[in-house]
């Protein structure tokens, strides 16, 4: 019997009086509009429920700067453990991809929606709606699906598409996993033989071959012709030796200009590879040949063809990466002033 008779009763009442109960108590009220409007911000792949406004490349890249490079990095590298937001093309079949924006998520509305519901991060929600589309914009360039001339807007947003939405697919589980699971469950000699074929949770973990990138290196640096990657490099060295002294004054801005590069390269006494390669004596270096560096599949075979950093091939490069070698993994998206370019190789080239 219960220690509580008083209660019992009143619980048995309510549970005999079915929904029409809940009203005896008299708590709560309707929702008003404004209130439902306030959490109804959820934004559909369709365009379903997107306000107006419009927003180009590089307002949000000036909004991104101040309100969320602290967090993602300059360029969505990421700092710390913060998300990384670009990068990762061709990394989702790896062990550990890296599922970003343009590798993996699967529609502009989720990006759209979350900046608007849950960034900046503390302050949540303070974004205009303009604002939310400036950022979207500069996202979308951070990740190489727009050009730096584009403007996001209502109007234009169902026609952005991601790489990777083709692989996003309606849940089937009723139709398919259920079934198989409601069959019989095999619990005693289900196969007649187990294979090991992984352990842990990183899988590659073999050294780089050594012998392969020097044979590799060996072909790119021009067999046929019977010149090496050293004897190569000798020559830009000597002909940069017969050069004018570089421009004070260029080599001071390249440096403030480098600052652009600062979040993924280093350069200088001590220099190390972080989520770029260090940039010590990249004039005249063979592409993608830095020891322990794991480069992208882009440099890979961009080493393999014998690119090599001249001051020429440099500029083209920090112009347009994302045109220069085509699936880079390189977040920055290039210099808009040749001033600048011409700057940062100078200063580039004070370090050996």
């Amino acid at each position: 019997m219960s220690k509580f008779p008083e209660l019992a009763a009143v619980a048995l009442a309510v549970a005999l009086a079915g929904p029409a109960a809940a009203q005896s108590f008299d708590l709560g009220r309707p929702a008003t509009e404004a209130e439902v409007a306030a959490w109804d911000i959820d934004i559909r792949p369709d365009g379903m429920g997107l306000p107006e406004g419009s927003g180009d490349v590089w307002t949000g890249e000036e909004l991104y700067v101040d309100l969320c490079a602290s967090c993602h990095g300059d360029f969505g590298e990421a700092r710390g453990r913060w998300p990384v937001l670009a990068g990762g093309d061709g990394t989702l079949t790896d062990d550990r991809p890296v599922k970003t924006i343009g590798s993996y998520w699967p529609y502009l509305s989720t990006v759209w929606d979350y900046v608007h519901r849950a960034m900046p991060f503390g302050q949540a929600q303070m974004l205009t709606d303009d604002e939310v589309y400036a950022i979207t914009a500069y996202l979308l360039y951070l990740n190489y699906i727009v050009e730096d001339d584009f403007t996001l807007s209502h109007e234009n947003f169902t026609e952005v598409r991601l790489p990777n939405e083709e692989n996003f697919f309606l849940d089937d589980r009723a139709e398919a996993e259920l079934a198989a699971f409601s069959d019989e469950v095999c619990m005693t000699d289900c196969k007649d033989a187990v294979e090991i074929t992984a352990r842990a949770a990183v899988v590659d973990v073999t050294p780089d071959d050594a012998a392969a990138r020097e044979r590799r290196e060996a072909a790119a640096a021009g067999a046929d012709a019977g010149v090496t990657e050293t004897d190569a490099a000798e020559e830009v060295v000597e002909a940069a030796a017969e050069e004018p002294a570089v421009d004070p004054q260029l080599v001071a801005d390249g440096e403030k200009a480098f600052a652009k590069c600062r979040a993924c390269h280093q350069v200088g006494e001590g220099a190390k590879n972080r989520s770029g390669p260090h940039l010590n004596g990249v004039i005249g270096r063979l592409a993608g040949s830095i020891e322990g560096f794991r480069y992208s599949r882009a440099f890979q075979e961009a080493h393999d063809e014998g690119l090599t950093w001249t001051e020429e091939t440099l500029a083209e490069f920090l112009a347009k990466p994302r045109t220069y070698i085509k699936g880079t993994k390189m977040s920055f998206a290039g210099f808009r002033q040749d001033e600048d370019i011409d700057a940062v190789i100078a200063y580039l080239s004070t370090f050996e």
